[in-house]
């Protein structure tokens, strides 16, 4: 989903929630009545008959987005949940929001203490100037419980103690693949991506393959995020990596892989696909990185990336040679200025692809 209004500057929400309560908005201008509209909604119950006769028609209209939503979503303030769309209640178990409007989100919580204590990590986070975002195991109202990941965000960040969005994804069968020792084996832990030795093992598999099946890899290295991490710390590193893992997949088709390698290396493994088309590829990847922006609380922060193309070929008869051959080709990338993508040739020989 994208947010209409991406340029708004209603930034520090989890992006999704941006969606949903933007991308009604048709200007700039009219996300400020959008937002006092989301504190102006509190006012009114959501069960009041009278008041939806009388509340102007942006009300109504997000009053409507937020109970219909196809997203587990909730205003809390003061430790209570004050508007709840219906999915949120039905991922509780509850019939629909009424039943939870009103509630104490202590009523979603295993205990006393894990309440508490996830009420002091997020009143540190807003106070940092970040979003919460963590896993957290939930109970349903019938006692069954579940693991949810939950992003939260105060509406104001220059009221951090004030009211806060939640959004919920009941991520229980993911987290139990995740635990898996033959998962943890194959994926690297901060982007979910395959890693490095998976990666290898796949491209083991067309490395001196007598099929006539074009491959090619790519390898990307993002510029200069060691000052990312220095200005912002290894947290904001970390999300920033995951967004971009997964925006990587989405460029690529279901038969190509994705991984991290180590660091802000990433490789894509490309069957039945030659040089020429890993060209194009590693354009549309270059410049999609240029465009990603990443929003984490009050933190922004964009980046640049180098790419480098090879197709497999006789004379590199090993992984190493694959992947030493594409790491060559973005080392040359990056001694031009970064930004830009190197196809290797053969051993010395590059061709320039203008970033």
């Amino acid at each position: 989903m994208t947010c209409a209004m991406a340029n708004c500057g209603c930034d520090g929400w989890p992006s999704s929630a941006r969606c949903l309560v933007y991308g009604m908005a048709e200007s700039r201008d009219s996300c400020d009545s959008w937002k006092s509209g989301i504190t102006t909604k509190m006012e009114i119950p959501m069960s009041s008959a009278a008041h939806a006769h009388t509340e102007d028609p942006t009300t109504a209209r997000l009053r409507a987005l937020l109970l219909r939503a196809p997203t587990a979503l909730a205003f809390v303030a003061a430790q209570r949940f004050e508007v709840v769309s219906e999915e949120f209640a039905h991922l509780f178990g509850f019939a629909d929001d009424s039943d939870l409007t009103g509630q104490p989100t202590r009523t979603v919580h295993t205990n006393d203490l894990t309440h508490s204590a996830l009420h002091e990590r997020a009143a540190a986070a807003f106070a940092a100037g970040r979003p919460l975002d963590e896993e957290v195991e939930y109970v349903k109202r019938d006692g069954h419980r579940f693991w949810g990941r939950l992003q939260a965000t105060p509406v104001h960040w220059d009221s951090p103690h004030g009211e806060a969005l939640w959004i919920v994804e009941d991520v229980t069968a993911a987290r139990a693949q995740r635990l898996q020792p033959t998962w943890t084996a194959k994926h690297d832990s901060v982007t979910e991506l395959a890693n490095r030795r998976e990666f290898e093992r796949r491209l083991s598999e067309h490395v001196g393959s007598r099929r006539n099946e074009p491959v090619s890899v790519l390898w990307l290295d993002v510029d200069k995020f060691a000052e990312v991490i220095q200005d912002m710390g290894p947290e904001v590193g970390d999300h920033f990596l995951y967004g971009l893992g997964q925006m990587l997949i989405g460029k690529v088709r279901a038969s190509d892989l994705v991984a991290r390698l180590e660091d802000d290396h990433f490789a894509l493994l490309l069957p039945d696909c030659d040089q020429h088309y890993a060209q194009i590829i590693a354009e549309k990847v270059r410049s999609a990185v240029a465009g990603y922006r990443l929003r984490w609380g009050l933190h922004r922060t964009r980046v640049k990336a180098s790419l480098g193309v090879v197709q497999i070929q006789p004379t590199l008869q090993t992984v190493d040679a694959v992947l030493g051959a594409a790491m060559l080709a973005c080392t040359e990338a990056k001694a031009a200025g970064g930004d830009s993508v190197r196809v290797f040739v053969s051993a010395g020989g590059y061709e320039e692809l203008a970033g």
